[in-house]
């Protein structure tokens, strides 16, 4: 019978780890942890958070929001009507700024509004505002004072323990010849690490395969041939 000796795999959803337990401290994150961890008693009611695609900023967007019960959003939903309802719960995320077509006077009337309000604001971007196209002198000088945290992108320790915990969440028993396999030839994304082990689960269960350097390799080079590892803020 035609594929005999497999088994059929259920897409089924895994719940990705959002919590302040599941996000590993290393020597690329410290600084920024530390920054979301001095809330409410933040330095202003703005910080910045700076980091590459697959860096953490939106796992650590998530840890925020939990601690605040804030309400995520993407640049394009500011505008000076929506400014009120944006900061009805005291806390806002804002993530992947700019985004296309700011609204550079609602996103003043935000910052103005919060400031009043004593709301606080945390901002997720890929480099600093100087780099945004901003064009609003007082929206740029708010934005400028602005303290800013940054993710480097996932060090060797971060990957490694990501990748550990990623499959002890699947229930994979893994060695460490297989995990310094993956951690030298996969992209340094963290987005990368969740997709791949993913795959590895699927293949896993599909083949009734063990997890074994070889079969990740065989993995590795199937989900890389084709491009499989789409970018993503992270």
């Amino acid at each position: 019978m035609a594929g005999e000796g497999r088994q059929l795999a259920f897409d089924l959803p895994h719940r990705p780890a959002t919590g302040r337990d599941d996000f590993l401290v290393t020597p690329s994150n410290a600084k920024a942890v530390a920054l979301i961890d001095l809330w409410p008693n933040w330095p202003s009611h703005v910080l910045i958070l700076l980091g590459p695609p697959g860096s953490g900023k939106s796992h650590l967007a998530a840890v925020w929001r939990e601690m605040t019960g804030a309400r995520t959003i993407v640049p394009a939903e500011i505008s000076k009507a929506a400014v009120p309802e944006l900061l009805e719960k005291g806390a806002l995320v804002i993530e992947d700024a700019p985004g296309a077509g700011l609204d550079e006077a609602g996103f003043f009337h935000l910052l103005n509004l919060a400031r009043e309000q004593k709301a606080q604001i945390l901002v997720t971007a890929r480099q600093a505002p100087v780099g945004w196209g901003v064009a609003l002198p007082d929206l740029m000088s708010r934005l400028k004072a602005a303290p800013t945290a940054q993710l480097g992108a996932p060090d060797d320790e971060l990957l490694r323990g990501v990748l550990v915990k990623l499959f002890a969440d699947r229930q994979i028993a893994v060695d460490e010849a297989t995990v310094s396999y993956l951690l030298s030839r996969m992209p340094r994304e963290l987005d990368a690490a969740r997709t791949l082990v993913a795959e590895i689960d699927r293949r896993a269960l599909e083949e009734r395969a063990e997890v074994t350097r070889n079969f990740v390799a065989r993995v590795l080079q199937d989900i890389t041939s084709p491009g499989l590892f789409a970018e993503d803020d992270g």
